[in-house]
């Protein structure tokens, strides 16, 4: 076998070839390259210079896009200091941060988590996360129907070509939930699955969602009371909506739906949408009557039901109200949200302004419907009233 040479040497004895009379094709067969790769590097010799065999970057001299060196230092930089203090410290924690110190350019979520894989610090907090002794509004749930945690997982997929939407409930007290598969999130969908899921499990006192659209109305009119929250006033129900971006604070329900991901998605097989009812059903029924939890000192969920021997309430008919729903006169509903240095209470897209002394606390924002007022308190101390009229 030949001595192999370093490329910058080969350019050199290939050119050299060249100089010396040998046909360019000639020099490139030999080599296994093109002409196009001689003639490249007969042009760099002919141009002069000592270093004209030498590789040269392809790397591109402007990059009008990438970002400026310091955005990655501010972002590296906040993500140790919140990770050094205990605080979560995902992208969009860190992006809050920087905007509270009036960073510019604001990275996107996006940019912020790129730049925390290229620096390999996106590992997670090893061990059991433990408050800081923020206080937080929790809803009591001591007994059955007291709360039941609802929330969209979706789009799901099942073999057989199967995409649907499910609106899952948990009642906090006792464990029981309830799965309810729509083909799409509209406002009538989360009416019938409410209603279905009500039938089931019976009416709660209060519903604890998330900030989706389907369950609140729209950001366009945040004022107009959603399906989610007519529905539930109209029965007496009132709804809370957990903080932006905490889902956790709905644990729960989070849970279940892991568990039903796992032990459903993840397992059944179903022809047609009009077969997933029927299996989603079955699957909640074995879950309520077989599974056992610690918390309910290894009780299943309708064990714990029964033996709190509670009498529930259910819906006054069989058939669901159909949308547009009429506006309620009288009700309530709640906004539990965290106030930050700009002192910005956000109700639903629309603005408004809180005194500094609720900066970084857990407020509750109240919309009570026959006075047509908001009612914002920090724990039992109502900190400010605003007129708020409902459309």
């Amino acid at each position: 076998m030949g001595t192999r040479f370093p490329l910058d040497e080969v350019r050199r004895r290939a050119i050299a070839r060249c100089l010396a009379g040998e046909a360019p094709t000639i020099v490139a067969a030999s080599l296994g390259r093109s002409r196009r790769w001689v003639y490249k590097w007969l042009a760099r010799q002919q141009a002069g210079g000592d270093e004209w065999a030498q590789e040269v970057s392809r790397r591109p001299w402007r990059r009008p896009r990438a970002l400026p060196g310091r955005v990655a230092e501010a972002v590296r930089m906040v993500r140790l200091e919140l990770y050094n203090e205990g605080l979560f410290c995902g992208a969009q924690n860190i992006r809050w941060h920087l905007e509270e110190l009036g960073f510019t350019p604001l990275p996107s979520v996006r940019t912020i988590n790129r730049i925390l894989a290229r620096h390999g610090l996106t590992h997670r907090r090893t061990g059991r996360y433990v408050p800081k002794g923020k206080w937080y509004p929790a809803l009591p749930a001591l007994t059955a129907n007291a709360v039941h945690q609802v929330d969209y997982l979706g789009p799901c997929y099942l073999k057989g070509a199967v995409r649907f939407w499910s609106l899952n409930t948990a009642d906090v007290a006792t464990g029981r939930c309830a799965t309810e598969p729509v083909a799409r999130c509209t406002g009538q969908a989360t009416v019938d699955a409410l209603w279905a899921t009500w039938h089931r499990l019976g009416c709660p006192d209060a519903v604890q969602a998330d900030n989706m659209p389907a369950f609140f109305g729209s950001p366009t009119h945040p004022r107009g009371m959603g399906p989610l929250i007519r529905l539930c006033l109209a029965q007496g129900i009132e709804p809370w909506f957990i903080p932006p971006g905490e889902p956790w604070r709905n644990g729960v329900v989070e849970k279940f739906n892991d568990h039903y991901g796992a032990k459903f998605l993840a397992r059944v097989t179903v022809p047609s949408f009009a077969a997933l009812g029927p299996a989603s059903h079955a699957f909640e029924a074995k879950h309520n009557s077989r599974y056992r939890y610690t918390k309910l000192g290894g009780q299943t969920p309708c064990e714990a039901l029964r033996r709190e021997g509670r009498t529930l309430r259910y819906p006054p008919r069989e058939r669901p109200p159909q949308v547009p729903l009429p506006r309620p006169e009288a009700g309530r509903y709640h906004l539990v949200r965290f106030i930050r240095s700009d002192l910005r209470l956000d109700v639903f897209g629309e603005p408004f302004k809180l005194p500094p002394e609720v900066e970084y606390e857990y407020v509750v924002a109240t919309v009570e419907v026959e006075p047509q007022r908001l009612r914002v308190t920090l724990g039992a101390d109502l900190i400010v009233e605003f007129p708020y009229q409902l459309r």
